[in-house]
């Protein structure tokens, strides 16, 4: 179950006029359409710190997820989330708007058909086809680590990701050990600091940018529990590779990667 319906009326040829209401779905019409058949993403495509296609963005009439706004646009398919407004989808759908509607992918499988099926829905599949391949190309060129270090992903309030989620392939992908998982948390949830810290974690893995304010990993680092650990490394996940179940998810997992090579003293 991919977590994706199509609801279109009635059939009809490629759409012309393709309105997206949310970040996710922006990546994917921005990379698979024609530029000319784009008619508005959100307004959060535009933000190169969570979207990896802020630059392709920059020319594209943005939207604020608003019925009205794409009322106006008229458009022949509008996608939406999971986490767009269900008031602004209802309305959408009472006016009789072509909506393909995405969930969330739980595993990298799940990417691998939502692509295909929104290639499809906008009448470009050999697109949908390269884009799966080339992201199984940059998944099957990760090099894991010799021994695959013990790591937890921790957001603010110890939230962590478990068994059964996304972040979870792309952690065993990367070649570590899911604290979380082995821990018996199912999908997502919060883990406690002094149980990262009993366990021996090596890598700290966050959703920050690269060269982003360090506050968050600076904290936690600063924590007396996580100060113990004199070996425990820092790995910073920029959020525009894996806040969305996209492609970038194997960048996500081969950042990881090198990480943890270099934790053991293999380099990057």
């Amino acid at each position: 179950m991919l977590g994706l319906a199509l609801v279109t009326e009635p059939a009809q040829a490629r759409p012309h006029r393709i309105v997206s209401l949310n970040l996710c779905a922006d990546a994917l019409v921005l990379r698979l359409a024609d530029r000319a058949d784009v008619q508005s993403v959100t307004w959060l495509a535009r933000d190169p710190e969570n979207s990896v296609v802020a630059v392709e963005a920059a020319s594209v009439p943005v939207n604020h997820a608003l019925a009205e706004e794409v009322a106006a646009l008229k458009p022949d398919l509008v996608v939406v989330g999971a986490f767009t407004a269900r008031s602004t989808v209802a309305v959408l759908r009472r006016l009789g708007m072509p909506i393909l509607e995405l969930g969330v992918p739980r595993d990298i499988d799940g990417i691998r058909g939502q692509i295909r099926q929104v290639a499809a829905a906008l009448g470009q599949p050999e697109r949908g086809e390269a884009m799966v391949a080339a992201m199984d190309r940059r998944l099957a060129a990760i090099r894991p680590p010799a021994s695959p270090p013990l790591a937890v992903v921790l957001r603010p309030n110890g939230f962590t990701a478990g068994r059964g989620s996304l972040v979870d392939e792309i952690l065993r992908r990367a070649g570590v050990r899911n604290l979380a998982a082995e821990q018996g948390l199912e999908n997502y949830g919060e883990i406690p600091l002094e149980r990262v810290a009993l366990a021996g974690v090596r890598l700290l893995i966050l959703n920050q940018p690269e060269n982003g304010a360090p506050s968050l990993g600076e904290a936690m680092l600063d924590h007396p529990v996580l100060s113990a650990l004199p070996d425990l490394r820092l790995v910073r996940v920029p959020p525009r590779l894996w806040t969305c179940g996209g492609p970038e998810v194997a960048d996500a997992a081969a950042l990881i990667a090198a990480a943890a090579r270099a934790a053991e003293g293999q380099g990057s």
